[in-house]
């Protein structure tokens, strides 16, 4: 290809781009770093961008001129440390690197990292691509995304691995759905189930599949995996088409040494830490970005925006928020560095929190930032203008653990540990919680949701319907994983699909239909949403029946209407003599239980009349004959 030799000084970045770029403020600046169409002195090509400040030279190579570094050479732009190139001739779909000499005279092959596409693994090049032109059509979701409040509306989140999801019968690419094949079962599926999101896991490139995503060498390329930037476009378009909304595992913690990513980039420390001490995650291998550096948290923060802006994604979940906050995170004493006042608290992390969620707030149309935060950082969702970080919502992983320690106790010994179901609710409202039952719960030997469960094979499932319904009643917004709706039996593995056929048998079909009717009724009732992390939303009926091991509790609308009383026996003894305190008269009307799932429309109402009998402390109470591993809903 007949091509001129570089170009200097093109003005496609500006020099307020490079200022903004150096204040950390610059939040699209992937339209300006990384590989983009344009025509320049009248000519068609591909004009290149990457910031490499330490670097003694740096050039564009590729499949168009042979992988030469000295061929396409770049030109510096003075004070910025960014170099750029205009390649004329050059069209989508070509694969590039950026050689970087280092200053000792090492020529390094990275991967470009603002790179919109990337080559399919284990091949490690970026590829250009023009990510303009999709025609979207969601603007009746994205409008009405701009106005909820999410806090009070119903979320019930779907956890997928696309790779594992569901497999095609070919050869190609491991038998990989590809986006768009992808977004028509998923979105069939989640929503006849009834869910109202979907959660991706590792849609970023990344290199090894083992890592599910979480080791990210492409922050702007979504994965090749499954096809391109535009493919992917028609997955959030067609989901948001179906009233579906699409949350992307995101991961500003770390990222791995692979020598085509972003670990010494130039030659030296560029987006990690100089320090290993600060700048290693010795438990994982991996680097840790450092936020101090203006460019590195810019880098990131557009990296959210480009999301929610570029491709309409609906909400970020950050991985790993506590390894960000903690300087002493997986390191032992001596081999981590206090900050300033001599504690262990990130503070370059935590003031990257407060910019990243302030500015998606301003410029997110509504899209929410959500943390997996294990610990009891305080504010996690409270105002960055109080002193809180300013997410939207936490994963709540105390009563996850919680939950799951109860669930696989024997039935005899639930009673001794009663605490764990209520403990939950002495802190509910502290944060904006979502009740997570995730991946990491059903890996590692840890065992899937239904063979946690106690018993013979049919007390499995009966134990695992009343904990989903305790989960489903309990405040805070919800998430379940993959399999775990219709009992997959073993454990996920990223390499193999679900065991789909498994839906198919009695008692699994059983328990996928209550899954869906639950998820239905969750989202028919303000009841269970509407108030989740207002105290005037929940009331304990009984939360002390410790030796029967049953709990009872109110779930409120803010109207006051149609609230909801909750029954979960956790013992396979049935109790046909038991009563239920409830808070007025009237009538109570049964509207699932665990043999018959929802009563919908044309099935007989089951109703009970309160009577004027004090139990559980309230002045009103209804017998209900509750079966072994009972389950009882109420609308009152």
């Amino acid at each position: 290809m007949a091509r001129s030799k570089k170009e200097i000084g093109t003005g496609f970045i500006t020099q307020m781009d490079r200022y903004l770029f150096g204040e950390g403020t610059h939040y699209q600046i992937y339209d300006k770093l990384g590989a983009h169409p344009k025509n320049y002195k009248g000519k068609d090509g591909f004009y290149f961008a990457v910031w490499a400040p330490h670097a003694a030279a740096v050039s564009v190579v590729g499949d168009f001129n042979n992988w030469d570094p000295d061929a396409d050479p770049m030109k510096v732009l003075e004070t910025s440390g960014i170099y750029e190139a205009f390649i004329p001739g050059l069209k989508e779909g070509e694969l590039y690197k950026f050689a970087i000499t280092t200053q000792s005279g090492k020529v390094l092959f990275k991967s470009d990292p603002y790179a919109f596409g990337s080559e399919y693994r284990p091949g490690t090049a970026s590829i250009t691509r023009d990510i303009s032109g999709f025609q979207w059509k969601d603007n009746t979701w994205m409008t009405k995304r701009e106005t909820q409040d999410l806090t009070t509306s119903p979320l019930s989140i779907y956890e997928v691995h696309l790779g594992s999801w569901r497999k095609a019968n070919r050869e190609e690419k491991d038998g990989y759905y590809t986006y768009i094949e992808a977004a028509h079962e998923l979105a069939a599926y989640v929503k006849d189930m009834g869910y109202t999101h979907v959660e991706l896991m590792g849609i970023a490139e990344h290199p090894y599949d083992g890592s599910w995503g979480y080791q990210v060498t492409g922050y702007y390329a979504p994965t090749s995996r499954y096809g391109t930037a535009a493919e992917f476009m028609y997955f959030v378009n067609y989901m948001h088409k179906h009233g579906i909304g699409v949350i992307l595992d995101w991961v500003p913690a770390h990222f791995p040494k692979d020598a085509h990513g972003l670990a010494d980039f130039d030659g030296q420390a560029l987006y990690e830490y100089a320090d290993p001490r600060k700048g290693e995650h010795p438990d994982w291998g991996t680097k840790v970005f450092d936020y101090s550096r203006n460019e590195v948290s810019n880098f990131l923060i557009a990296n959210a925006l480009y999301w929610i802006e570029q491709y309409h994604i609906d909400g970020l979940r950050v991985d790993a928020v506590a390894s960000m906050l903690y300087l002493d995170y997986g390191r032992t004493p001596g081999n981590w560095v206090p900050n300033q006042y001599g504690e262990n608290k990130n503070l370059e992390a935590i003031e990257f929190f407060r910019h990243l969620n302030s500015v998606v707030n301003k410029q997110g149309h509504g899209a929410a930032v959500i943390a997996e935060e294990s610990t009891a950082w305080p504010m996690v969702t409270g105002r960055p203008e109080d002193g809180g970080l300013g997410f939207k919502f936490k994963w709540n992983m105390g009563w996850m653990h919680d939950f799951l320690e109860y669930m696989k106790l024997d039935p005899y010994f639930r009673k001794f540990n009663h605490n764990k179901m209520t403990f939950g609710m002495t802190y509910a409202t502290s944060e904006n919680f979502i009740l997570v039952l995730s991946h990491d719960e059903v890996v590692h030997l840890k065992c899937s949701m239904i063979n946690k469960m106690p018993g013979i094979y049919e007390d499995k499932f009966a134990n695992l319907k009343v904990g989903y319904t305790f989960m489903m009643g309990h405040p805070g917004k919800k998430l379940l994983f993959m399999g775990q709706d219709f009992g997959q039996f073993h454990e996920w593995d990223e390499k193999v699909a679900l065991d789909w056929y498994l839906a198919d048998e009695p008692l699994h079909k059983d328990l996928q239909d209550y899954c869906r009717d639950l998820l239905h009724l969750y989202k028919k009732y303000p009841a269970c949403y509407s108030q989740d992390y207002d105290w005037k939303g929940f009331q304990w009926i009984n939360a002390n029946d410790a030796d029967r091991s049953i709990f009872s509790f109110v779930r409120y609308s803010a109207t006051g209407r149609q609230n909801l009383l909750f029954v979960c026996n956790f013992t396979p003894v049935s109790r046909p003599d038991y009563r239920v305190g409830v808070p007025k008269s009237g009538n109570y009307t049964l509207i699932l239980d665990e043999t018959h799932g929802s009563y919908k429309t044309g099935d007989q109402k089951i109703v009970f009349k309160a009577k004027k009998s004090e139990c559980d402390g309230q002045p009103y109470s209804i017998a209900y004959p509750l079966p072994a591993y009972g389950t009882a809903i109420f609308r009152f």
